[in-house]
Order: C-alpha cells, then structure tokens, then sequence
C-alpha cells in the first residue's frame, strides 16, 4: 500500500489510477494524517440508500466483536431500525 501526500497525489492521479486499476490501494494523506484511499472498484464497498446498519456488515472486522452479526442485531434492536 502507498502512502502519499495530497500534493503529490495530485499530480501523479494518473498513474494512483493505473496503480488502482491493477489492484494497488492509495492512501491519501493530509499534513500526514490518512484523509482518503484511492482503492481497486473491486474493493469497495456499497452502501445502498435505506438499507440500514446491515449493510455495514463486514466492514469493521473485529471492530463489533466475534459475533457482528449478532452485536448488529443486538444494536439494530436498540436503535429501533
């Protein structure tokens, strides 16, 4: 993974984007901390509209637990979809 400054980014998009494009994440910094990440299309994620917190599922391994599912269910409730 490559790590880089918004200036620098700027000015080599296209290659960041041939890097992507052959499977190489980006990310881009700002005074050194981490603001976004130029990823393959493969590896994102989509969030559809109104689909609710489930559509999270997945994407913070061992952030919700060893059960996500279950901490997303147990949260959902909670929220009261």
């Amino acid at each position: 993974m490559l790590e880089i400054g918004v200036e620098a980014a700027r000015k080599r998009l296209p290659e960041l984007l041939d890097l992507a494009h052959a499977g190489k994440t980006t990310v881009i910094q700002k005074r050194g901390v981490p603001y976004a990440a130029l990823i393959p299309l493969d590896q994102r994620i989509e969030l559809s509209r109104g689909g609710g917190v489930l559509n999270l599922k997945g994407t913070g391994a061992n952030f919700w637990g060893d059960n996500i599912s279950e901490t997303i269910k147990t949260n959902r409730d909670e929220w009261g979809d």
